[in-house]
């Protein structure tokens, strides 16, 4: 229960107890309960009494102080109450005193708001005068906002209040103009922050980093630059991560994040915050009522400021350039290029950023604006551009500066000169190489460049030339004589630039919302210049510079230089057309890298080309090996040809250790003298079972030394190329997705195309084959010398003489001579384990020859012996020579025709008594021969040796 409840309960108790006592006095009956009652009631009140004595002495100096300020309060109102009386009768004095002045109160106070009206006139009028030093303040610090306010307020007050004053007329048309003035330079204001100071970033990179490119030099020192405008719009949460939200919701985000309304500090540096300097320029205009003028110069001259871009950054990369230390080479000038595109991008994407900027502060008026209901305001009805106008501006700067590096106009007109074949699958492959009529530019006589008149009128052009540039605002002007290159016009500068180009390209597409399929015009342009001249151009170029090299019969003679072995890192010479065709390869190569996007239509150039000249290839390799009839065949020609013939050869250790040598194996296998014999045992049963019964014509044989070096030649050259082409191949099909070049970084690559893959293995494996047909035809081309040498010694010579000839058969001499002119043309030509894979052997297949070829001699007497003697040994030595080894096997042969020196019988008992030397077919020929030569011999004589023989070997074999 509350205090105040308690309080007035207190009298109802109170008087409640004093009913009760009165109830109970006047119902007892006797004295005695009254006094019993009188008793209770004086304990009661005395307890009472000693408990307020006791309250009044606890709250005596509380109620002492609250007596005493109620008699102040008291005494106070009294006084207060007399004090208005007084006023009261003042008030009714004065009321009456006033009515009395009434008029000339009214009079002074009409006077009152003439003077005020006219000192707030003349503050105005002051106020207008000090506006032109104000101003002008506001204009040199580039406080625009203020300047603007300013401005149209003072304006507005000389065409409201201020309107009838004659005096101020020329003050009026003076800021008139100074308004015009005033939007003029907003907008050059706006211009230079869009396209120039918002490039901060390129161009400070481009001086840190750009002017020491290539020179080795580390980068020196600079001091700390300004933010960028990327930076400060990344830092005030502009869009820079996506342009083409633009449309979306996420512009509204943007706009709830900036304050509806521009402020502008006097005491800072506008300038330093580029983002809110241009948010500070654009709100001037709106102030200033000019924003529909604005948006119309912005979008008009817009193409314009990016075409100074580009000129001003041309002109930073040719004086970067000329200050390096290392003068740039011309070879190097197409990176400049890329230097130049790579800035602009850069510069481009700040300006898009600053232009987004700026949407977004003419988008926040537009919606302040309409928040406020205030659209029919001067200056806020206007129609905003979009970004995709600001990259299609871009794209066509970009096109008409690509245009021009590229060299379309004239590489265009070039085209259609020529009549291109790569388009046309169905065309004839070898007009590829057909010669074409190249068209010789005409050399004048003497030009006037340098002259004095042309100096000086070159000069002036320079001086008086207008802010036009590759194509722009030239009007009737020679661009020639205008324009600055960073490097020479060429269609092979897309190479340089098509990466960096194309991602560029999709950062376009991906700004202004491409959908997919859908791509902006700059990758129309890039893609028709790629389609339509570039490719046309390079499958030109490789077929004027193959077609330079194989023309004519001495195509495949024409070897390469030593200094290219060193580069190719060879060390034998190769021919010059082979050398051609994989630079052309490469080429095609390094462009599959540069132009990822059109590498199959690359690889189909390289399987064309590499098609053509295997048919050229086979051609001059047919020219070698069938120079007459079609029924005049060369021997080993034909042999290579055969399956089985080849089958066998390949078959054999020294063949595969010539292919472990080829691949750089280490693990070669050493063959036993004894597996060597067996194999040139087999190899010479093989030739002389085919060759060992005839004299061979001389339409069979390949005489020519040179023709056998061309052949050595084009086996070294089109080995060497199947290996680069197995190098591109398995680049090519192991990693599908990467190409890698030894001085670019790898590049992603489409999937290519498995026909075409396919081709280029089938004619690697075809360039394989041709190489070691060429080294086979070799191999049998020097056995079959020695068959077409040696055969008319035995079957035509005669060495039943009558004296002593110490001079060796012609024949023998031709053979030496045919074979040391081989050894000095393959020694160079070939390798040297291919070297001794030709020559190895020889003496085992002279000697079988001679041994086989007593069969065929008709009679031999001593002086004939002798001369066979001399016939083998002069082969021997000459051999020994070439090969640098004893050949022991035509001492076998020596000894063989030595035998004729004893007769029959002593011969039977030599070959009982040391063993059989020879095979029992060649004693047999010694025996034949021995009873030719001794005319009347009886034939039965003959017979019983033979049997005797036969038992002889038997006998041998069976021990």
């Amino acid at each position: 229960m509350s205090e105040r409840q308690r309080s007035g309960s207190r009298p109802k108790e109170t008087s409640g107890m004093l009913m009760s006592v009165i109830r109970t006095l006047s119902a007892s009956e006797d004295l005695k309960q009254r006094e019993i009652e009188k008793t209770r009631l004086e304990d009661a009140y005395r307890a009472c009494d000693q408990n307020l004595a006791k309250l009044v002495e606890g709250h005596y100096s509380d109620l002492q102080v609250t007596v005493q300020s109620f008699s102040g309060i008291s005494s106070r109102i009294v006084t207060s109450r007399e004090k208005l009386a007084v006023v009261r009768e003042n008030l009714t004095s004065c009321k009456a005193l006033l009515h009395c002045k009434r008029d000339e109160i009214r009079k002074l106070w009409l006077e009152g708001v003439e003077h005020k009206q006219v000192l707030a006139l003349l503050s105005q009028i002051e106020g207008v005068k000090e506006t032109a030093v104000k101003l002008e303040e506001y204009m040199r610090k580039k406080h625009y906002l203020h300047a603007t306010e300013l401005l149209t307020t003072t304006v507005a007050t000389l065409e409201g209040s201020l309107s009838d004053v004659d005096a101020l007329r020329d003050l009026k048309a003076d800021l008139l103009q100074k308004k015009v003035k005033l939007h003029e330079v907003l907008i050059d204001e706006l211009h230079v922050h869009l396209y120039e100071k918002s490039a901060t970033l390129a161009q400070n990179t481009f001086k840190r980093g750009g002017s020491h490119r290539g020179s080795g030099r580390k980068d020196v020192s600079t001091p700390m630059r300004k933010a960028t405008l990327l930076e400060q719009a990344a830092a005030h949460s502009a869009v820079v991560k996506g342009y083409s939200k633009s449309r979306a919701g996420g512009m509204s985000d943007l706009l709830d994040e900036e304050p509806k309304h521009i402020t502008e500090d006097l005491n800072e540096n506008v300038e330093e915050d580029t983002v809110h300097f241009m948010s500070i320029l654009i709100e001037s205009l709106y102030v200033l009522g000019k924003l529909p003028e604005a948006m119309e110069a912005i979008t008009t001259q817009m193409q314009g400021h990016l075409t100074k871009i580009i000129e001003r950054t041309t002109n930073l990369i040719l004086d970067s350039a000329n200050q390096r230390e290392e003068p740039v080479l011309p070879a190097d000038r197409p990176k400049l290029l890329l230097e130049l595109l790579e800035t602009l991008f850069e510069r481009f994407r700040c300006v898009a950023a600053a232009h987004m900027i700026v949407l977004t502060a003419l988008r926040r008026i537009k919606r302040r604006s309409a928040e406020e209901n205030s659209a029919s305001q001067i200056g806020t009805d206007f129609q905003l551009y979009d970004m995709q106008q600001v990259w299609s501006k871009i794209q066509a700067v970009l096109q008409i500066l690509l245009g021009d590096y590229l060299d379309v106009k004239n590489t265009a007109s070039t085209k259609q000169q020529t009549q291109s074949t790569f388009s046309n699958t169905s065309s004839d492959i070898g007009s590829f190489f057909t010669k074409r009529r190249q068209n010789r530019p005409k050399a004048s006589l003497f030009k006037f460049e340098q002259s004095s008149h042309a100096i000086s009128m070159n000069n002036y052009l320079r001086e008086q030339r207008q802010p036009g540039f590759y194509g722009l605002e030239k009007e009737g002007k020679d661009i020639d004589d205008e324009a600055q290159y960073v490097c020479q016009p060429s269609a092979k500068n897309i190479t340089q630039i098509f990466n960096p180009l194309r991602l560029f390209i999709h950062e376009i597409e991906a700004n202004i919302g491409c959908n997919l399929g859908v791509h902006c015009t700059l990758h129309g342009f890039i893609s028709d210049f790629i389609r339509e001249i570039f490719l046309d151009q390079v499958h030109c170029e490789i077929n004027s510079k193959i077609e330079a090299v194989t023309k004519g019969g001495d195509s495949l003679k024409s070897l390469s230089d030593t200094s290219m072995h060193k580069s190719f890192g060879v060390s034998k010479p190769l021919l010059q057309s082979t050398i051609t065709v994989d630079k052309a390869v490469s080429e095609l190569r390094d462009l599959m890298q540069c132009l990822p996007a059109y590498a199959d239509q690359f690889l189909n150039m390289i399987c064309k080309v590499v098609q053509e000249y295997k048919d050229i290839c086979h051609n001059a390799y047919r020219g070698v090996v069938q120079p007459e009839a079609e029924d005049k065949r060369i021997i080993s020609a034909t042999w290579a040809k055969d399956e089985d013939i080849s089958r066998l050869l390949r078959s054999l250790p020294n063949w595969t250790n010539l292919q472990k040598h080829r691949k750089e194996n280490p693990d070669i296998e050493v063959e036993s003298v004894d597996d060597i014999r067996a194999r040139n045992t087999k190899e010479s049963e093989l030739l002389i079972g085919n060759l060992g019964d005839k004299v061979i014509p001389k339409y069979e044989v390949l005489l020519d030394v040179n023709d056998l070096k061309t052949l050595a030649n084009l086996h070294e050259s089109l080995e060497w190329f199947t290996g680069r082409l197995q190098t591109l191949v398995s680049v090519l099909s192991n990693s599908p997705a990467v190409l890698m070049s030894s001085d670019t970084r790898p590049s992603d690559l489409p999937s290519l195309p498995e026909t075409s893959l396919q081709s280029l293995i089938t004619l690697t494996k075809e360039f394989q084959d041709m190489a070691e047909t060429c080294l086979l035809v070799l191999h049998l081309e020097v056995r079959v010398h020695c068959f077409y040498y040696l055969m008319p010694i035995l079957i035509q010579s005669s060495f039943s003489l009558p004296t002593d000839i110490s001079d060796p058969d012609v024949n023998t001499l031709k053979l030496n001579k045919d074979l040391v002119a081989i050894e000095e043309v393959l020694n160079v030509s070939l390798k040297q384990h291919k070297f001794q894979y030709i020559l190895e052997g020889l003496g085992h297949l002279i000697s079988s020859i001679l041994v086989n070829g007593a069969l065929y001699i008709k009679r031999i007497n001593e002086n004939g012996i002798k001369k066979m003697c001399r016939n083998i040994f002069s082969i021997q030595q000459n051999l020994t020579n070439i090969t640098m080894s004893r050949e022991t096997d035509l001492d076998n042969s020596r000894q063989y025709y030595e035998l004729l020196y004893i007769n029959a019988d002593e011969i039977l008992d030599k070959i009982v008594g040391e063993g059989p030397s020879f095979d029992e077919l060649h004693y047999l020929n010694i025996l034949k021969l021995q009873q030719k030569s001794h005319a009347g011999t009886d034939p039965r004589i003959l017979e019983g040796r033979e049997k005797r023989l036969r038992e002889i070997m038997k006998q041998a074999k069976g021990i």
